[in-house]
């Protein structure tokens, strides 16, 4: 029997367990699959060329056609399906996969019919069955029109347009008109309108309407090439990787080559020759969909090779503005969102797969499911219903679980005239399925307004905001030159609202920058002096990795101005966002000018990543000496500072400038910070310092990697600690290595993130604690709590593994950052003692009976073909099971909880209600509950 590690542990053999165990955190990871629909798919950086190797494979073969319905290689049955109370969800045609392969894709056409894509195919049209029927393969025909692979569709201006994604690489991909030649009511005319380049998940997809009704959206993800565009793209061409220190590329080669602007959402006329970047910065968005505001939306997907280190980010909702960026990167080098030069998500929504995505507009469902944004997750089965409220000029927005199912590979899903949704799983060829959900409670589902058409018209939207009409009337400026856009832009500058100071500064950006130089580099506001100094710093020089023989050499002059500029720009007068944006505009502009003479590139064995990287700092750096003095004048004095997203800034550039103090604050801050993501960024910026270390601090940071050894992580963790050692080691002198030699040479001893918590704990006695005892303790006791030692405690007793806590932790249980919202101290505590109580409905683990009774336990995580891949431990990604379904005989929810009990065993009274204080203020040290 197979099952998860700790899941169905008593508790006695937990005690038993802890009593013996050590120091350590994780195995090392072993291999995961790519996932499909929506996800994958230095000097010194020396070990980047260790992680080009081939990767081992997940599933046994890359499947060329729809397995047989077999065992549970079918459709999923309504039974495993749960939807919200008052819903109803019907399986209307399970998909022959042989003749029809395997669906991706929905579009209603104007007569009501749905329009169907198969992945590897062509396009199919039924009409949906009256309520309480099912479709039969005869009612379902084969559209005429030679096209194949189509992952986007929508009927505009007369005519189908789709974004072919073609895989086997039959026919070019790109954007394609489809219509009706002769008036037979059957699409038959091809138009292929643009290719694009692109290549596997990450390429062509949907095609949404404009909400002007002028244009159309088309979504690529980052494996499509970036094609020709006009001069008038809302996004200005000044994007770049903009990394201080050198970034590694992903540690298995995954897209090692792709640099920015990454995914785009282009604005296209309707005749196809005009393309505009009209927001970018995404890795792999799958489907869009404008709201009643006019406003569009899109759903990003994490990378889960990233998982538990700094720069993962998960997947999220992004409100796609004119002239957005989104910050992904290629490996190590995504933006976290505290970077000025990248605009926040409306809401991260956690690992998976994105999908489709579509507002509920014109469903017979009660008002606030009319008006939810319905997000689709391909790997998790979860359609999630997100509830936007508008936020100064973005919005802001809460989720809930809609419907799930295990597995239910989502891809597309549709609100049809007659009220009802339509969605469908499929993809990667999987046996796929149309479902309709329908609501039969006892709500009123009057319309709430609008026109029900969520791919055409928005509608009557809610009343603007003063800031996102400020935002509009900015963004009128974008993609060209106005003689009056930098004097109505500028006071915005100041903006207290991100967006509104983003599309600012956009559209002083597309203005001449020698028209607003001299302003920038005089401004007498703070505000608006970091702002104007950020686009005078992007549009005035070149990110050093996308020089070509044709740039202009380095404005050096411009250079040297900034820097005094920024230099001088007063700390005291700043609030938090504005000393972010004037530490990120430093590292911008030190990247940007650095004087010529750098070694552009690195070493051989950099290059050999990706032929792009930037000069190793420390060693070769040549901003003049002066320059380097007066900006560590005035940063050192500031780190450590009190929160990560400062010392992240802080400490790369000050590794970048050789500072001599650098090294004993971040080592200190290692051994603090009570996480592996917060441990493994300042670890990264330290790979690249030579200067200001002793014997002792390298010594504790090359035994910081015995630690690392055992963090878990996604399939590209451990070569990115290795990666991060091998930069460490390559930056040691030779008598160095020598003196090291003994703690270079020590192998890391392979323990469990569980075992991490007899280390913590070292000798103290075992408590049953009661929840009665705890409750009232905490009713009274919850004042003067110790904000840091709650955080202790949360990383302590392993939570980070399995959680989402802020921007740090891991992905497989539920996120705790607004716990405070849905419990009460005693709820919180009953939820830690007592695991399988209540699970979390989106992390309930699946049980997998095989025909021969053995069983496997878990959450289903990938699937492709015939197979699935069940995750079987939640603390570590990478612990895997694959499956062939048709050697399955059962699958249901499991009543046992992965979480293990008894994690509260060896804390005190105090320390435990200072977790609890810790999880339920949100981490908010200033919360009532810590002040003394």
């Amino acid at each position: 029997m197979n099952s998860p590690r700790f899941t169905h542990l008593d508790w006695k053999a937990v005690l038993l367990f802890l009593a013996c165990a050590t120091l350590g955190f994780a195995a090392e990871p072993g291999t995961a699959p790519k996932k499909g629909r929506g996800k994958a798919k230095a000097a010194n950086t020396a070990s980047a060329e260790a992680g080009a190797g081939a990767e081992k494979p997940v599933f046994p073969n890359r499947p060329t056609e729809v397995g047989p319905e077999v065992g549970e290689n079918k459709a999923t049955p309504i039974s495993r399906i749960k939807t919200l109370e008052g819903f109803k969800v019907e399986l209307l045609y399970s998909v022959p996969g042989k003749t029809q392969g395997s669906w991706v894709n929905l579009c209603v056409d104007p007569k009501g019919r749905i329009l169907a894509s198969d992945q590897y195919g062509g396009l199919y049209r039924f009409t949906p069955p009256a309520p309480g029927q099912s479709l039969t393969a005869a009612q379902v025909e084969k559209v005429p029109a030679k096209i194949r692979a189509v992952n986007g569709m929508a009927f505009a201006f007369g005519a189908l347009y789709v974004g072919v994604n073609d895989y086997d690489q039959e026919i070019p991909s790109g954007l394609y008109r489809i219509t009706d030649s002769d008036g037979d009511d059957q699409l038959d005319k091809v138009e292929l309108l643009r290719a694009i380049e692109a290549r596997g998940d990450h390429g062509i997809h949907a095609v949404v309407p404009t909400p002007d009704g002028k244009g159309l959206y088309l979504v690529c993800g980052n494996g499509s090439k970036t094609t020709k565009f006009a001069p008038t793209s809302p996004v200005p061409a000044i994007w770049g990787e903009d990394h201080l220190l050198p970034r590694m590329p992903d540690g298995r080669g995954f897209m090692r080559d792709v640099m920015a602007p990454g995914g785009i959402v282009y604005r296209v006329t309707p005749d196809g020759q005009t393309f505009e970047v009209f927001s970018s910065g995404y890795r792999n968005i799958f489907d869009a969909a404008v709201n009643r505001d006019g406003e569009l939306f899109t759903y990003d997907a994490d990378m889960e090779y990233d998982f538990n280190t700094s720069w993962y980010r998960p997947t999220r909702i992004c409100h796609v503005v004119s002239g957005s960026e989104y910050g992904w990167r290629n490996g190590a080098g995504k933006r976290p969102v505290f970077y000025a030069d990248n605009l926040p998500p409306v809401i991260d929504i956690g690992p998976g797969s994105p999908t489709g995505v579509t507002f509920g507009y014109g469903a017979k469902f009660p008002a606030k499911y009319q008006n939810a944004l319905f997000i689709l997750d391909w790997s998790w089965g979860k359609l999630h219903a997100v509830h936007l409220e508008p936020n100064g000029a973005t919005y802001k927005a809460t989720r809930e679980e809609f419907l799930s199912g295990s597995p239910l590979p989502l891809t597309d899903a549709v609100i049809h005239p007659d009220g009802a949704m339509y969605f469908a799983i499929g993809g990667r060829r999987v046996q796929s399925g149309v479902y309709r959900v329908t609501y039969v409670g006892n709500e009123p589902t009057n319309p709430a307004g609008g026109v029900p058409s969520p791919r055409e018209q928005p509608g009557e939207g809610t009343r603007p905001t003063a800031e996102r009409t400020r935002r509009q009337q900015l963004e009128a400026f974008h993609g060209k030159q106005d003689p009056t856009a930098v004097t109505v832009a500028w006071p915005h500058l100041a903006s207290d609202d991100r967006f509104v100071r983003w599309a600012a500064r956009t559209a002083i950006e597309h203005q001449p920058a020698a028209a607003w130089r001299e302003r920038a580099l005089n401004e007498k506001n703070p505000a608006i002096r970091v702002e104007a100094l950020l686009a005078l710093a992007r549009a005035g020089g070149v990110c050093a990795t996308h020089r070509k023989p044709e740039t202009p050499p380095v404005d050096a002059k411009l250079g040297a101005e900034l820097i005094t500029a920024l230099e001088q720009t007063p700390w005291e007068k700043l609030d938090p966002s504005r000393r972010l944006g004037l530490l990120r505009t430093i590292e911008i502009a030190l990247h940007r000018f650095e004087p010529v003479g750098s070694t552009r590139g690195g070493p051989a064995s950099a290059r050999a990543a990706d032929d792009t990287e930037v000069v190793p700092p420390g060693r070769n750096m040549t901003w003049p000496d002066d320059v380097r003095r007066r900006l560590l004048a005035k940063l050192d004095p500031l780190f450590p500072a009190p929160t990560r997203d400062f010392n992240w800034l802080l400490c790369e550039t000050l590794v970048y400038l050789k500072s001599p103090t650098v090294a004993a604050k971040a080592m200190k801050l290692i051994a603090d910070a009570p996480t592996q993501e917060e441990q493994i960024e300042y670890a990264r910026s330290l790979r690249m310092l030579d200067t200001g270390w002793t014997l002792q601090l390298r010594t504790a940071y090359f035994e910081w990697f015995l630690k690392a050894a055992n963090y878990r992580g996604g399939a590209s963790f451990s070569k990115f600690i290795e990666f991060i050692r091998n930069d460490a080691v390559a930056s040691l002198s030779e008598t160095e290595k020598q003196a090291l030699a003994a703690v270079l040479e020590r192998k890391p001893e392979r323990k469990t993130a569980i075992e991490n918590l007899s280390y913590a704990f070292a000798g103290r006695p075992f408590t049953n604690w009661n929840l009665d005892e705890l409750a009232a303790a905490g009713a009274g006791g919850m004042k003067g709590r110790s904000f840091e030692n709650g955080r202790k405690m949360f990383g302590a007793a392993a939570c980070f593994a399995c959680h989402r806590f802020g921007n740090e932790g891991g992905m497989t249980g539920p996120d705790l950052t607004a716990a405070g919202g849905r419990y009460s101290v005693r709820d919180f505590l009953d939820q830690v003692l007592n695991p399988s109580k209540e699970i979390n409905e989106q992390f309930v683990p699946t049980v997998v009976t095989k025909n021969d009774g053995s069983t496997i336990t878990g959450t289903i995580v990938n699937l492709n073909g015939n197979y699935i891949v069940i995750n079987e431990d939640p603390s570590d990604p990478n612990q895997r099971a694959t499956v062939d379904r048709t050697e399955v005989k059962g699958i249901e929810p499991s009543k046992v909880s992965p979480m293990p009990p008894m994690l509260l065993a060896r804390m005190t009274r105090d320390e435990i209600l200072d977790l609890a204080a810790f999880v339920l203020s949100g981490g908010n040290p200033q919360a009532e509950w810590f002040r003394k």
